[in-house]
This record gives C-alpha cells, structure tokens and sequence, in this order.
C-alpha cells in the first residue's frame, strides 16, 4: 500500500522527535526541566504576542510545542517517570497557556481593542475550565475525556492564528468550542455519575445455580 503525503509527513516528524528524545537523554536533561525550558520559551511568546509580532511568536510557540512534547518521552526513555512529573507538567502547562493569552490581552489592550481583550479573557476562562472539568471529573468517575478543544488543539489554533495573521478567528473558534467542551463534559460527568449511582443501588442478581 503506497505511503500517503500525510503518513510521510507523520512518520519524518516521529523520527526527528526520537533523535530529539535519544539526544536529551543522552544529555542527561530531566524531564521537569524540558517541562520548565518550555514555560520560559511561551513567556517569550507571550512578550512577542503583546509587542504585535505575531507571526515571528508562532515560530516560538513552535519551539515550545516541541519541549512539550518531548519531556513525557524523555521520562520514560531515562525510567524518570514519576507521580510529581505528572502534576508539574500540567501545572506548567496551565502557567504556559495563560501567559500567552495574557500577551495577547496586552496586545489587544495596547490598540484600544476592548472587545478583543474581552474575548480573550473568555478564551482563558475557556482554557482552564477545560482542564479543571476533567481533574474534577475524574475526581468522580473513571474517565472524561469527551470534548474537542483540549490543549493541543488550542496550541495548534493559537500556531495557526499567530502564523497566519488570523489571531481574531481563532480566539472566536476556541472561545465557542472551548465553553462548549466544558458543558459537554459537565453533561458527561452527570450521565455518568447517574449511572454509576444507579449501579450502586441496584447491583446485578446474584447468579441462581443451574438445576441439573
């Protein structure tokens, strides 16, 4: 079966992120401080967002995407995979998402564009509520992960937008489909809960033994 543009594409890219992986870990570079050299590199992001250079901050937020997706790889090849790597990589990735939102609220403040800032903080609250409704959620039952707008797509619309010069259109698009994610999975966690309730009060009948 011959190889599809998009699978080559896929398969160039999985490459240069092992040689990537096999080189940091070679460096002996943990994970939690790739986690952290991403957070500094979305601040210079976010100093760029708010300076209007958008397409010079997509180029950034690209470089930071990469650390981001290598430091959950770089555990596991050097056995570094630990509890605490977990939670400080989502922290870290919460600190990093709002800090480039909060580069484009200077941005947009900066030009008289109320209404922008005011969308952006929309996208923020979007943001963390798309986060904290699954840990919550969790919290209750198994698993929610129900939603479309969870942060990679968020970081590839926020790529998109600053690459592009269609930074408006996106905020519109993360800010509909963000809010929309929270309340389906506010939906989900309800239904599922029901569910798991109604288990609880009415277990399964004990099997009968078979008449012989």
């Amino acid at each position: 079966m011959p190889m599809t543009i998009t699978r080559m594409i896929g398969s160039a890219c999985n490459k240069v992120i092992r040689l990537i992986v096999r080189t940091l870990a070679l460096w002996k570079i943990g994970p939690n401080l790739l986690t952290f050299i991403g957070l500094v590199i979305n601040i210079a992001a976010a100093v760029l967002l708010a300076a209007g250079r958008f397409q010079t901050a997509g180029v950034v937020i690209v470089t930071a995407s990469i650390f981001d997706m290598v430091d959950g790889r770089v555990a596991r090849e050097t056995n570094q995979v630990t509890r605490f790597g977990g939670f400080f990589d989502s922290v870290i990735d919460r600190y990093s998402d709002l800090a480039l939102l909060m580069g484009l609220l200077v941005y947009y403040a900066s030009i008289n564009r109320y209404f922008y800032v005011v969308l952006t903080a929309v996208v923020m609250t979007a943001s963390v509520m798309v986060s904290y409704t699954r840990a919550r959620a969790e919290n209750t039952i198994p698993l929610c992960k129900v939603g479309f707008m969870e942060r990679p797509e968020r970081i590839v619309l926020l790529i998109i937008g600053a690459l592009f010069d269609r930074m408006a259109a996106v905020l519109w698009v993360i800010a509909v489909l963000g809010n929309l994610t929270v309340v389906h999975r506010m939906i989900f966690t309800w239904q599922e809960a029901r569910r798991l309730e109604r288990a609880q009060l009415d277990p399964a009948p004990a099997e009968t033994p078979k008449q012989r």
